[in-house]
């Protein structure tokens, strides 16, 4: 007779209906049999019932580690007591005494009695053996009572050594359970000896050392990123509010206001951008490969000829050895991205009728990217700030309208991802030259 289940589902083999309609691939009919109450026999019944009967902490590991200490001391003493008691047992043997008696036997015959000389054997237990005898009773009585027990003191003992034993695991939890996403200052410090538990609550610890720098990380970068949004922002809202506010406006002074607005709109629009870019950093490159970096430059310098000629800027490109190319294995797109924030950058700052050179060159384990300019420069002491994020130079840096804050440190990120450096150095003309510093491919594949 075949059930059908009350959602529709097929009925499954054995007639054992399946409601839910689970897919399983594993069964006869690509369905999970369901298991009902009426299906099991008494026996299991009974068994579901004592377990849920049975309390929350007879599954706890403290539970388990004092029934595995109790069991095994227990079953070593009582096989010590029975190897005991049985080399005892063939040591102290029964012994019997032995005494042979005249008797005189009657038997019964027709016409009388008849009297037969017998010589009887009559074995005798000693003392000592009686006492060996209860010696052994009272050796299984006392050992048994022995082991009960030494049972319960094992399970007491047990119980308290396990709970001393997961203290620290306890600690953990109670200190996971109080750590906030906003309130990550909590750490467990756990002492004592360099043992398993203590090698888990220092990893919890530094799990939770860097969690909170990259939430502290995560919380710097976006009060920056609002601070960075909200001039321009200001900006766009005050000329639109004086142009909306006169009634006759001139035409060449809305288009001025136009103009400025339409420069911040692009200064902001260059910051989203920086954004999505610095935001991709550390992710999965899309693609990795050898990349021969003399190429990368020229390509991406032909890109900045057009922009920095209108400024009367020249960008002159080192195509490397053609006979030995300088490649590095990495992601194409961001040594490009890195390449051209750098070229952007020197645009941006060259004066005018200046020149911009990119240089590539490379030894048996490294291969380098240079950029030059003519520049401002940068001062010695401000270096090391000039890849953070949102670092600003001095006002006339800050006023060119495109400057994000972002490119620098992107380019930073970027070479440090595929396992380089940044040098930052004079360029010899008043400038500053960007150095990126590769391992070679040749060297590390």
């Amino acid at each position: 007779m075949n059930h059908q289940s009350p959602a529709g589902g097929a009925p499954e083999a054995g007639g054992v209906p399946n409601p839910a309609g689970v897919p399983n691939p594993a069964g006869p009919t690509g369905r999970v049999p369901m298991v009902g109450a009426d299906s099991m026999s008494p026996a299991v019944r009974g068994m579901v019932r004592v377990a849920d009967a049975m309390p929350d902490w007879f599954g706890s590991v403290r539970f388990r580690l004092t029934a595995i200490y109790s069991l095994v001391l227990f079953g070593l003493a009582a096989f010590m007591v029975a190897g005991l008691y049985a080399v005892l047992s063939a040591r102290l043997g029964d012994e019997y005494l032995y005494r042979s008696y005249q008797v005189t036997r009657v038997e019964e015959v027709p016409g009388g009695l008849r009297l037969t000389p017998t010589e009887v054997r009559a074995g005798y237990r000693s003392v000592e053996a009686l006492a060996n005898e209860r010696a052994l009773m009272l050796l299984r009585s006392y050992s048994a009572s022995a082991l009960f027990l030494l049972f319960l003191a094992s399970l007491g003992v047990g119980w308290f050594v396990a709970g001393r034993v997961l203290a620290p695991i306890g600690r953990i939890t109670s200190v996971a359970r109080d750590i906030q996403a906003t309130d990550l200052s909590r750490r467990i410090g756990l002492g004592g000896p360099p043992d398993e538990l203590k090698e888990l609550a220092d990893t919890f610890d530094a799990m939770i050392e860097r969690l909170d720098g990259a939430f502290d990380a995560q919380r710097r970068f976006i009060q920056e990123t609002s601070h960075e949004l909200r001039n321009p922002l200001a900006v766009i809202r005050t000329n639109l509010d004086v142009a909306l506010s006169d009634p006759d406006p001139d035409p060449a002074e809305l288009r001025r206001t136009l103009e400025v607005v339409g420069r911040t709109a692009a200064r902001m629009s260059h910051l989203v951008d920086d954004l999505l870019v610095y935001g991709r950093l550390g992710a999965p490159a899309h693609e990795l490969g050898p990349v021969e970096i003399g190429a990368l430059a020229a390509e991406v310098g032909e890109e900045f000829r057009a922009p920095a000629g209108e400024r009367s800027i020249e960008v002159t490109t080192s195509a490397g050895d053609g006979n030995d190319p300088y490649e590095v294995w990495g992601d194409r797109l961001g040594l490009r991205q890195a390449v051209a924030n750098l070229l952007a950058n020197a645009v941006r700052l060259a004066p005018g009728g200046s020149s911009i050179v990119v240089d590539t060159g490379g030894d048996e384990t490294r291969v380098w990217i240079s950029v030059s300019d003519d520049g401002p420069g940068i001062a010695p002491e401000l270096r090391s700030q000039v890849f953070k994020r949102f670092w600003r130079g001095d006002r006339s840096t800050r006023d060119t309208g495109t400057h994000s804050g972002l490119g620098l440190a992107i380019v930073d990120q970027i070479v440090r991802e595929h396992g380089g450096q940044i040098e930052l150095n004079d360029s010899g003309t008043g400038g500053s030259r960007f150095t990126l510093l590769l391992p070679r491919h040749s060297a590390t594949r």
